[in-house]
């Protein structure tokens, strides 16, 4: 008779410490992911103590993901490991992240992959699997730690059951403020310039339409003059330098010009990094 057998993890860890910068460059790599991606996977970097791993650092690794398979690169994740390394020698590597709600289906693969690196860095950690909820629904964040058991047949072994362990999601007040922020600001891409730019001038324009509104009832006594206001008002005004329209047209458009060149020059060097990365890639494949 068959007897199914659940292996805990030989170094049993307790629970995980999670700090916000973490969470923050995740939601960050996640927003600035590429249009065909889904999901962000990335390493974590961290240290270990008493059955405590304290997640303290993470970067984004690419892959290319299919119904059946996900392909990690994983000439990058060790470069940055190394990089990473040389500046900071006391935050190892403790696990992987990925965002979506919960474990999918490929989680298993990629976990693996983590096992044995953690094995080659002779660590006797289990590695963590950290899944952030980059949706935000109904308003809150679902951030969950797991680690790894195996679960087999008998002397056969079927797969990798990730059980969670507590996670302490640690902030200062200022950390707290930007993680509320965060909460509610959800926006499916970041804004070029020339949407930033936009947004920009469009509420400078209805806070011109309060401003004049508010002298108009001033002067027409239907609201009580506040003298701190029109101090404000008076500074504000003799701040800005005086000149003609035209003077101002120009200036503003000569600011334009150079913002697009500099957009242009940016994606330009981004375009060829991203070639000599992959030829670089290719060179060492073959």
């Amino acid at each position: 008779m068959a007897v199914l057998q659940f292996f805990p993890p030989s170094s049993p860890v307790v629970s995980a410490k999670l700090h916000a910068v973490v969470l923050f460059n995740i939601c960050d790599c996640y927003v600035r992911r590429p249009d065909q991606a889904d999901r962000v996977i990335g390493t974590l970097l961290g240290s270990v103590s008493d059955g405590v791993i304290e997640i303290k650092n993470s970067y984004a690794v690419p892959h290319n993901e299919s119904a059946d398979q996900v392909a990690l690169d994983v000439d990058y994740h060790r470069n940055m490991y190394l990089s990473h390394l040389k500046v900071n020698p006391k935050e190892v590597l403790v696990g992987w992240f990925s965002t979506g709600f919960g474990v999918s289906g490929g989680s298993a693969l990629i976990h693996e992959f983590y096992v044995k690196e953690l094995k080659e860095a002779q660590s006797s950690i289990p590695p963590i699997h950290l899944t952030v909820d980059t949706g935000f629904k109904n308003g809150e964040a679902s951030i969950k730690g797991y680690v790894s058991s195996n679960l087999s047949l008998g002397d056969r072994p079927l797969a990798a059951q990730f059980q969670e362990i507590p996670l302490d999601l640690r902030m200062i007040e200022a950390e707290r403020v930007g993680f509320d922020i965060l909460k509610t600001t959800v926006v499916d891409k970041l804004p070029n310039d020339l949407e930033g730019m936009e947004a920009s001038m469009e509420r400078l324009h209805s806070l011109l339409d309060e401003i004049y509104k508010y002298v108009g009832d001033v002067v027409e006594g239907r609201v009580a003059p506040d003298n701190d206001i029109g101090r404000f008002l008076a500074d504000t005004l003799a701040s800005v330098p005086r000149m003609s329209p035209a003077a101002f047209d120009k200036v503003f458009n000569d600011k334009i010009q150079d913002n697009l060149a500099l957009v242009y020059l940016s994606s330009l060097v981004k375009t060829q990094l991203g070639i000599a990365e992959k030829l670089n890639t290719a060179a060492q494949i073959l």
